[in-house]
């Protein structure tokens, strides 16, 4: 390529993933090809003000001081933002974006922006818009994989088998407390789990053994969404992962393992490098559990419509190796030492390699639909 491919790294945000996604975009700014991509750093505060210019990535750092960032903080790399600080930027949702937007002047964006806000298809939708080529998964593939009560329910239509679960609102919970909970432990007694629909990186979930915890993991969740999930408790079990890469003929890594030292594979697990969680991969397994967790992989990722990017989580139960489908993941957490590149390198494919894969794709995408007619003749 004579002429670098300028990418547009899209990170922070307006929700409890804020600080996972500077660590995501800090990951991916220091290992991108240089000579292959010219990098823009367009930032979101927990606000939701969009800010660009060189330094928004340590400007966001170091307003989120967190033990993800400490053992890379510094200097973001160099890009070729012309503001040498922060300078905020107002995203126009009228189809253009303004000349004097980083975003305009970019060929392709990188979303790097987890939970709502941004891996829900709502920077989707504006770069829809503005007619800007992206990573991952569109407006209604985001959408769904975000809202964790959609999701299952189109797992359900797709005969994927999965633990069972229930929506609970908010509303519901705070007028009829005690009715709600007795709902809960008739239909899966304890111990259960309870999460917020629309979040991930397990911010907000809690694991209920009696009435009092039920009662305080439903108010946790219901302080970061209105719509919540309870599910059953799967007994005995592996947790699984599996990372899908590709458009519309995705193909699935070999599965990972997580064995969390914790009763369960919580946020401080997951990013807390005390915890003592090992990440197995591959995962020990026998060829034809893994040949099957592959299958349905690829299989959830078609079901929403995925593209680009994902990764599927799994529980295999320890006695039968029956396989429940837990979630899907459309901006998986994507440092160097995340599930998701990681069961790539243990696939064959670097870091490097995939940062510069998912770019391709996310052109492909792009060019494919071009195609479309946009008149009716």
């Amino acid at each position: 390529m004579s002429k670098r491919i300028r990418v547009g790294l899209i990170f922070g945000g307006k929700s409890g993933e804020h600080e996972i996604s500077l660590a995501s975009a800090q990951s991916v700014a220091r290992a991108i090809d240089r000579e292959k991509f010219e990098v823009v750093l367009v930032g979101i505060t927990k606000e939701g003000r969009w800010l660009a210019g060189e330094h928004t990535l340590k400007q966001l750092i170091a307003a989120s001081p967190s033990p993800l960032l400490t053992a890379n903080s510094g200097e973001a790399p160099t890009t070729s933002a012309t503001a040498t600080d922060a300078k905020e930027l107002v995203p126009q949702s009228t189809g253009t974006l303004s000349q004097a937007s980083p975003l305009s002047s970019i060929d392709v964006a990188f979303p790097l922006v987890h939970g709502p806000f941004g891996e829900d298809g709502t920077i989707q939708g504006l770069l829809e818009l503005a007619d800007i080529p992206y990573v991952g998964a569109g407006v209604a593939a985001s959408a769904v994989g975000m809202d964790k009560a959609m999701m299952k329910a189109i797992f359900r239509a797709h005969d994927l088998p999965q633990v069972d679960w229930m929506v609970i609102l908010r509303r519901d919970w705070e007028s009829q407390p005690e009715q709600t909970i007795h709902r809960i432990e008739a239909a899966f007694g304890y111990p259960c789990f309870v999460k917020p629909a629309n979040l991930g990186s397990s911010v907000g979930i809690s694991k209920a053994h009696n009435w009092d915890e039920l009662a305080q993991a439903l108010s946790t969740a219901a302080s970061y969404d209105r719509k919540l999930l309870a599910e059953r408790a799967a007994g005995n079990v592996r947790e699984i992962e599996c990372s899908v890469l590709g458009n519309d003929e995705p193909v699935a890594s070999l599965p990972g393992e997580i064995i969390p030292k914790r009763e369960f594979y919580d946020y401080a697990a997951k990013y807390n490098d005390d915890s003592g969680t090992e990440l197995v991969v591959p995962a020990d397994l026998p060829s034809d559990v893994a040949a099957n967790i592959q299958d349905m992989a690829i299989r959830a990722f078609k079901a929403i419509d995925c593209s680009g990017i994902a990764r599927v989580d799994f529980f295999v139960e320890r006695a039968t190796h029956k396989i429940l489908l837990n979630e899907i993941n459309t901006i998986p957490g994507f440092t160097a030492v995340s599930m998701y590149p990681r069961m790539w390198q243990g696939s064959g494919l670097t870091y490097p390699m995939l940062i510069e894969r998912l770019i391709q794709l996310a052109l492909d995408r792009h060019a494919d639909k071009k195609k479309n007619k946009t008149t009716y003749q």
